[in-house]
């Protein structure tokens, strides 16, 4: 067991913490970054990235990871393999334990966990994740240009990703337990009049079926909830849009959070509802859950973090 003391500490390895430790590490503040036990964040199930500015070819997510992990390795950011289990907030500084053991001390701490897709938990579509299984729509909807796909949901999320697979895609099935949704009104008006769009009512998916050499997904098989009745559609993609739960169990009690768990800021900060603390990415983000966003949040992040930490220093 060891003890570690630190102006920043930096929880999570996503592009948001990352970003966060490269620029604290440039300005001499030797971060501490606690990586999670799933170093590298959601990206790391993905798999061509061509939206991130700077790669004008795909970029495996896993490699994008890597590519940010190294970096910040070669600026000075010490990383630690561990998860952080235990935030204590009632005293200055501030203090951590881990699953290891370790205990961490800091000044201030920029909290970047994420927010992980919920999942319908089918084997199925643990082995076609990245192959056809999808979690984003916006990362990996240009992959299916006018082929058949399919959303499961019926929530504002599943709603948006249909209306957007429907710009690109050839047809988008709607798949939704009930026999209504539970979007908004103006986004059920919007897939109703969407002629490329058709719900599949009280429906779930019994199973995923594909191929595999090449790997990918042919084909979704549905279960009527009322009936019974099983009936299979021909897809190319599906894609799972029943919500993210953010990664912020261990502070509801100590941090200010929404009524979906995300951490409450300050509007246009980072700033939490603890001095010094400061949140980055999708821990907070519920609405663009993006790499280059998160990537963003984590700078804003370090800004105020330093910020804060040159004001107690000359009080």
């Amino acid at each position: 067991m060891s003890e570690y003391k630190t102006a920043i500490l930096i929880i999570g390895s996503g592009p948001a913490g990352y970003t966060a430790g490269i620029y604290a590490a440039r300005a001499g503040l030797k971060p501490i970054l606690v990586s999670g036990w799933q170093k590298g964040g959601q990206l790391t199930i993905t798999t061509d990235v061509e939206n991130f500015p700077g790669f004008p070819e795909p970029i495996n997510g896993g490699e994008l990871m890597q590519r940010m992990y190294q970096q910040s390795v070669n600026v000075g950011v010490e990383i630690v393999e561990d998860q952080i289990n235990r935030a204590d907030f009632s005293d200055k500084p501030y203090k951590f334990y881990s699953d290891n053991g370790h205990t961490y001390i800091a000044d201030s701490v920029i909290i970047a966990t994420g927010a992980s897709a919920r999942w319908l938990g089918l084997p199925s579509e643990e082995k076609y994740r990245g192959y056809g299984v999808s979690g984003c729509a916006t990362c990996d909807g240009f992959f299916y240009r006018n082929r058949d796909v399919a959303v499961v949901g019926g929530g504002n999320t599943a709603a948006e990703e249909a209306l957007y697979l429907a710009g690109i895609a050839k047809s988008v099935t709607l798949i939704h337990r009930r026999d209504e949704l539970r979007a908004d009104k103006i986004l059920q008006e919007r897939i109703k009049n969407n002629s490329k769009i058709r719900v599949a009512w009280d429906s779930v998916v019994d199973e995923i079926l594909g191929t595999e050499n090449p790997k990918g997904v042919t084909a979704v098989r549905l279960k009527n909830v009322k009936t019974q009745e099983i009936t299979e559609i021909s897809v190319d993609g599906l894609f799972i849009a029943i919500g993210h739960t953010p990664n912020t169990q261990i502070f509801k009690d100590s941090i200010k959070l929404d009524a979906q768990g995300y951490i409450v800021t300050e509007a246009g900060r980072c700033q939490t509802s603890l001095e010094g603390v400061f949140a980055a990415g999708d821990v907070k983000d519920a609405v663009y859950r993006q790499a280059i966003t998160a990537a963003g949040s984590g700078c804003q992040a370090f800004i105020e973090a330093e910020r804060y930490l040159q004001t107690i220093k000359q009080n």
